[in-house]
């Protein structure tokens, strides 16, 4: 493979795995995690050496990897030896130990074991935590003197989430309308690193979705049938999603999301104003229980989605995606967006549609996952 080709390979890896918020930025200590015929594995039987994580999930050990990767702002070698994730040879490992091991102290005793206190709390994206307050090059204005002469303005009052939702639906064409897409079939680019590549996307309801990134060896493919989600790709072994990915692949795939909101989300709660770009927004918190909050922020005059923030939780903390939804048409009746911005701690990266067709057939084997290939042999 020549050096362009394997630029393209590890381009398109990136993309994948933060497109489906599995692995991107991070690694295990061992293999992927098997099921126990008992139920699912936790960590300390599914990799090796695991010592603070004890008693977890085995799929959220990667969640947590995340977390600290993002809180860190540093990559697996800053603690690992590649290769060989189980050894202990690096003192940054010994140190993130000792850390997690005083930030679960510090929640017990002092905020009743509610997870107050993480990673992020001290080290702010830096490897190592800022013990100085900084000099700001901008000046600030204290409190009181940015208060009008005449007072402070009261806050305007916010609408409704059911105002917010209404508006919404309407903008994109009303409810009619989205409930009779049944199917939708995209064509595009996605561009992460300055690197553009083909993209298919298709949909299916209910809750069917999957995509084929084109590179020069293969497609990398992430898909979710309702039931199952999964990554694979060239040279690589299939990856199983699990539960928080399964949970923002089953929001990503419902082509009726808009009118469904109020169903998936037990609480709606509009919390303020906030500006994106050039657009006022007002900001909906969504709550659904067992599942952390989900933040959609509407475009104040078109009423349209400007964004979506929601959280993967993992043993450490709260992983963000954010989804930035731009550039609307009008596809049978239905307004679109063609242009989704993903940002997560580890990078950013943009899918631009060319062409959206809806109600058009679509077979089922096309959410069909592969099977899982076989164990290797072991050799005495």
């Amino acid at each position: 493979m020549n050096r362009k080709s394997a630029r393209a390979v590890m381009l398109g890896v990136m993309f994948t795995m933060l497109f489906a918020m599995a692995i991107a930025g991070v690694d295990a200590q061992s293999g992927p995690p098997a099921q126990a015929a008992s139920g699912p594995k936790r960590t300390e039987q599914a990799y090796k050496n695991i010592q603070v994580l004890k008693g977890q999930p085995a799929d959220q050990l990667i969640p947590a990897m995340q977390f600290i990767t993002a809180s860190l702002g540093v990559e697996c070698d800053f603690c690992h030896v590649q290769g060989a994730f189980d050894k202990d040879d690096k003192k940054p490992k010994q140190i993130a130990r000792k850390m997690m091991q005083m930030m679960t102290v510090i929640n017990q005793e002092n905020f009743d074991s509610h997870r107050e206190v993480t990673c992020y709390s001290c080290h702010r994206g830096a490897a190592k935590p800022v013990a100085t307050p900084i000099i700001s090059d901008e000046e600030r204005k204290p409190a009181m003197m940015e208060a009008a002469a005449d007072g402070i303005p009261a806050s305007p009052k916010l609408p409704s989430s059911d105002q917010l939702i209404d508006k919404y639906i309407q903008a994109l064409g009303g409810a009619a309308a989205i409930q009779k897409v049944t199917s939708r079939v995209a064509q595009g680019t996605s561009s992460v690193g300055g690197h553009q590549m083909p993209i298919d996307i298709f949909e299916k309801n209910p809750d069917k979705r999957i995509s084929f990134m084109h590179l020069g060896n293969g497609d990398m493919v992430t898909g979710y049938n309702g039931h199952e989600g999964w990554l694979a790709g060239p040279g690589r072994p299939l990856h199983e999603m699990n539960s928080a990915e399964l949970e923002a692949s089953k929001l990503d795939a419902d082509l009726h999301f808009p009118t469904d909101i109020k169903q998936i989300f037990g609480e709606l709660h509009v919390e303020h104003e906030e500006k994106i770009g050039e657009k006022s927004a007002y900001v909906i918190f969504a709550l659904r229980q067992g599942q952390p909050p989900v933040q959609l922020y509407f475009d104040e005059q078109s009423g349209l989605l400007l964004r979506e923030l929601r959280y993967a939780e993992s043993p450490l903390g709260l992983n963000p995606t954010q989804v930035d939804y731009a550039d609307y048409r009008d596809v049978d009746g239905v307004k679109t967006p063609f242009r989704w911005t993903i940002g997560r701690p580890s990078g950013r990266f943009t899918i631009q549609l060319e062409q959206v067709k809806q109600n058009v057939p679509i077979d089922d084997a096309k959410f069909a996952k592969p099977p899982m290939p076989p164990p290797p042999d072991k050799k005495p």
